[in-house]
């Protein structure tokens, strides 16, 4: 079973965040909700608060095959203000893992230039801060082991590509035939 951990910091955009979730544990893959602030519940850019499963200064991340980031602000800019989050991320970029962010997240990864060359979206106007990339209209777009995603919107066609990518594409073709898009 392949692993997820997505990432929750006070700001985050709720559907963004439960979107991806729901999608990937109904195709199977164990989903971990790992804070990066001191407190278990986390509260959102809309005020919906959501129990995390585990600290970030709790949880192991080598046996994980993906970190995912949501959107939302001031969720995006407060998981970029936080180092060791970015030395993850820089490590699993590093490995060929799959890193994924969707709406302002990218900014996260632009920030730590491992989008310098790749194709990328993001919700519009925090483009500037993909430093390096080639910016894409899209729902989402797949570069290699970078999935990025666009918006709030565009939360199933990005947690759907996530899931192709871990699971292939015939389970992501069943969950994606069970949500009747």
């Amino acid at each position: 079973m392949k692993k997820a951990a997505i990432f929750l910091a006070t700001g985050f955009e709720e559907i963004e965040a439960i979107g991806t979730i729901d999608v990937l544990r109904r195709g199977g893959v164990d989903v971990t909700l790992v804070t990066i602030n001191d407190q278990a519940i986390v509260t959102g850019a809309h005020n919906i608060e959501i129990l995390s499963d585990s600290f970030f200064t709790e949880e192991e991340f080598s046996e994980f095959d993906a970190l995912i980031l949501p959107g939302g602000q001031p969720g995006s800019n407060n998981l970029k203000a936080f180092k060791p989050l970015g030395e993850l991320l820089s490590k699993f970029y590093e490995q060929g893992k799959l890193l994924a962010a969707i709406c302002a997240a990218p900014i996260v990864l632009g920030g730590l230039g491992l989008l310098a060359g790749r194709k990328a979206t993001c919700f519009p106007g925090y483009e500037a801060q993909l430093t390096g990339a080639t910016i894409v209209d899209a729902p989402f777009v797949v570069d290699d082991n970078i999935i990025t995603g666009k918006g709030p919107g565009m939360v199933l066609p990005f947690a759907l590509a996530i899931l192709d990518y871990l699971e292939g594409k015939a389970t992501a073709d069943d969950i994606e035939s069970g949500l009747l898009p």
